[in-house]
């Protein structure tokens, strides 16, 4: 019995199988017929969309800048160089290096005893030349009584010599007698040439003492000049550098001792190429006083000051590129000659520019715009300058058009795009703080001294408004380490 139950549940399950196998084959027959059936139809193509952003074109007067990298140096400087050769008998307390001075202050002597008898000695002959130029002049009066003198004695020899030969031609004079007044004559004569001769003798020593007593007196100002020279004075207050004078040392002439920089006289040169250089000049081609902030960056915090453009090199110089030019710094507390510092000029304004991220612009000098039915169309501008990661362009048609500022290779012209607003996306990264949080941001910027005041203004003016750049909050947070 249990054999038969066994053998009917066997046929049972084999004619089971035999069902599910019958019925696998009709569904595959099926579907193979089915697929055999079908038209041959390709799928309908469906064309792609690539979201960008994009920004409106507005053009405005923008203020551009350029940057160029310089360094700082005085307008006045002193070098401390000894006149004459001499020992170092003393040294003022500040003289080293990086110390202080005043104006007038005595900052080195030298041992002026040869100096000192130079000077006596000069002194010594002009007193000899003095007296010189009392004795001509005393000669030149007697010499002059004497001529006098021999002229009248000539003027009597001649009268008597007249009154011989007027008693000859009455005949009651001798001829004797006329010669004798005519050798008296001759001789009164020689007196008075004899007088002459002394006396232009006698001016030309007055004027030999007047050579020497000149001389003498140069001699006494030079040899006080000397005196003078042993010791150095400072000529301006100012900071010492480069000192290299210890006291007891034997300097020569004309030896650099130090060197007298004043901090307060600051200027920055720098080092632009002709294209830059044009675009600082007014319309008559002279160089305009534009404003220049000067920056350094050290660890925890950076130096900043503002000046103007002064002047310009007069020449290229050898070798070189470009222009040099100078700029006087109003207030520079932290900086020191020989900084190498980042300087931002502010250029001539422009009218008419846009300004858009640099990303905008191809090589071919073509933007794309957004166009109709939202698909992407090349618009070809003028590229104005560079600023950073912006560029400021000019364009026919340009203005109030979107223009792509993110492109990427698959883009061109005729795709079609989903544009994404810059302005929504500017609006993501505003955030809102807490007044604390407000009050702490503000207190870092007012507690930051190497930040300009301009600045410092503008970026509590944000912190005022209800929603505020989350870059600023970044970044004073990362100027604070915070």
């Amino acid at each position: 019995m249990r054999f038969l139950r066994q053998s009917l549940v066997g046929v049972f399950l084999a004619f089971l199988t035999l069902g599910l196998l019958l019925v696998a084959v009709q569904m595959i027959a099926g579907a193979v017929q089915e697929v055999m059936n079908r038209d041959a139809r390709s799928p309908e193509a469906r064309e792609r969309v690539f979201a960008v952003s994009v920004r409106t074109a507005e053009t405005e007067t923008v203020t551009p800048y350029l940057e160029a990298f310089g360094q700082v140096q005085s307008r006045r400087r002193l070098e401390l160089r000894a006149a004459l050769g001499g020992r170092v008998v003393a040294l003022a307390d500040d003289f080293e290096d990086g110390g202080t001075v005043e104006a007038g202050e005595v900052l080195v002597e030298l041992d002026p005893a040869d100096v000192q008898s130079a000077l006596d000695r000069a002194q010594s002959d002009l007193l000899d030349a003095q007296f010189e130029e009392r004795d001509a002049e005393r000669s030149l009066l007697l010499a002059q009584d004497e001529l006098k003198s021999a002229e009248a004695q000539a003027e009597l020899r001649e009268r008597a010599l007249q009154r011989q030969k007027d008693l000859q031609s009455r005949g009651v004079g001798a001829a004797a007698s006329v010669e004798e007044a005519e050798l008296a004559a001759t001789s009164a004569q020689q007196a008075v040439l004899s007088s002459r001769i002394n006396l232009a003798q006698a001016e030309s020593r007055v004027d030999q003492a007047t050579t020497l007593l000149s001389r003498a007196r140069i001699a006494l100002e030079g040899a006080e000049r000397d005196l003078d020279d042993m010791t150095i004075h400072a000529r301006f207050a100012g900071t010492l550098t480069g000192v290299t004078l210890v006291e007891g040392r034997l300097v020569s002439a004309n030896e650099k001792l130090a060197e007298l920089v004043d901090p307060d006289a600051l200027e920055v040169v720098f080092r632009v190429s002709t294209a830059q250089y044009v675009r600082l000049l007014d319309d008559a081609g002279n160089l305009i006083s534009s404003p220049v902030t000067v920056s350094l960056e050290v660890t925890g915090t950076d130096l900043s000051a503002t000046g103007r453009i002064s002047r310009d090199s007069g020449s290229a110089g050898e070798g070189q590129t470009g222009r040099l030019i100078y700029a006087r710094l109003d207030d520079a507390p932290g900086f020191k000659p020989g900084d190498f510092v980042t300087v931002t000029v502010e250029e001539q304004a422009l009218d008419n520019v846009v300004r858009l991220p640099s990303s905008v612009l191809d090589a071919t000098g073509n933007v794309l715009v957004l166009g109709p039915d939202d698909r992407l169309e090349p618009l070809p501008v003028q590229l104005i300058r560079r600023q950073g990661d912006e560029v400021l362009l000019r364009g026919d048609g340009l203005e109030g058009r979107e223009v792509v500022i993110g492109r990427t290779p698959l883009l061109g012209s005729g795709v079609r795009v989903r544009p994404l607003r810059a302005e929504a996306s500017a609006a993501s990264d505003m955030v809102e703080l807490s007044d604390e949080k407000r009050a702490e941001l503000m207190a870092q910027v007012e507690a930051s001294e190497g930040m300009p005041q301009a600045v410092k203004d503008r970026m509590l003016g944000q912190l005022n408004q209800a929603s505020v750049p989350a870059a600023l909050v970044r970044r004073i947070e990362t100027r604070t380490g915070g």
